[in-house]
């Protein structure tokens, strides 16, 4: 039976309180919540601040064991977690990204990077950790490498979108960096043999692409699909031969697979695909809904579900919604200020033991 025909209910474990403004991203940190460590959560906010959140493995209640403050001057809009758990990239539209290392209980800002012209709009760690995407207002992506002693190099400044950027991400399995803006596109960057950064696709409206902003995007466990978010009110799936690029053939192109109309009213802001193949939706219109693929074998490509919609997830808008990489955990964050935490049961109350 696939995901698409089991019944669901979105339980609201516990709603986290502490952020005095919007909160605009949450993000799971890496191997936690997983062989008796802790699950810890980053949240970040326009009050300023981004704050630490711990599991406790007695009770199981969330608790906010640091709050990092007095580095970023404006509204931090996202946060994102090196691979191995010790860094943690937050950007900020003070024109920085901050990275803070943890040491003993205390989380100690080790590097801020300064470049973009104005707000930083979204931050990500490519899988080896090795690089750092930043993008921002002045339409620009900065590529930045590591380097011992937490030293930061910028390698390339990418021009080619004409508007915002929204948000970067790089792919799970491979160093080709996606970013996606408010002039409707989604640009795919890869080096080439000179190590310099090029886009070698533009998703856009010629491509069955969106119409207006594309806000957010994330791939399947695989690698092999993307979905991506937008103001139009559709979400989109994608597909890629990745056997292709990674037996050295070449850059596979990514197609347009299907589009999901029809279920939101308002613009969808955040869109996460977990490991269990279900994509988790944000919206404007304060709730959270979640998709997945038709297990049946259809002739023009595969069909995505509609699974649930939560309404009044939130009491404004929601602006991110985050998978935990183990079990069924959700973390949504929103404008009412609150991070939520949810589960993700089967209808007759059992949780599904994680794949």
């Amino acid at each position: 039976m696939s995901l698409a025909d089991e019944s669901f209910q979105l339980k609201e474990l516990q709603t986290l309180a502490g952020h005095t403004d919007k909160v605009w991203n949450v993000a799971w940190k890496p191997a936690t919540g997983v062989d008796g460590v802790p699950a810890v959560l980053a949240s970040c906010s326009g009050d300023k601040t981004v704050r630490i959140w711990e599991q406790s493995s007695s009770s199981g209640s969330f608790q906010c064991k640091a709050v990092l403050e007095e580095t970023h001057t404006r509204t931090v809009r996202s946060c994102a977690w090196s691979p191995s758990g010790k860094l943690l990239a937050t950007a900020s539209f003070d024109a920085t990204t901050a990275v803070w290392e943890h040491v003993g209980d205390d989380y100690e800002c080790v590097s801020t990077l300064e470049g973009h012209e104005n707000e930083v709009k979204s931050v990500s760690w490519n899988a080896s950790g090795s690089l750092l995407a930043t993008c921002g207002r002045d339409k620009s992506v900065w590529i930045w490498e590591v380097l011992p002693g937490n030293e930061f190099e910028c390698v390339s400044v990418l021009q080619g979108h004409t508007q915002d950027v929204k948000m970067v991400e790089w792919h799970p399995q491979m160093d080709i960096l996606f970013s996606c803006s408010y002039d409707n596109t989604i640009k795919v960057w890869a080096e080439d043999g000179d190590d310099e950064w090029h886009c070698v696709q533009t998703l856009g409206e010629a491509t069955n692409g969106h119409t207006s902003t594309v806000w957010a995007l994330s791939f399947n466990a695989a690698g092999d699909k993307m979905a991506t978010c937008s103001d139009d009110l559709t979400l989109k799936i994608w597909g890629a031969d990745l056997l292709r690029m990674q037996s050295g053939d070449g850059y596979a192109p990514w197609k347009h697979i299907c589009t999901l109309c029809g279920y939101h009213d308002r613009t969808i802001f955040s869109v996460h695909w977990s490991r269990e193949g279900i994509i988790a939706t944000g919206a404007a219109d304060d709730a959270i809904r979640l998709f997945a693929e038709d297990g049946g074998h259809l002739v023009d490509g595969p069909k995505y579900n509609l699974l649930l919609k939560k309404d009044k997830a939130h009491d404004m808008d929601v602006n991110s919604v985050k998978w935990s990489s183990v079990g069924r955990l959700l973390a949504s964050a929103s404008d009412d200020g609150t991070i939520k935490i949810w589960d993700l049961a089967s209808q007759d109350g059992h949780e599904k033991p994680p794949p």
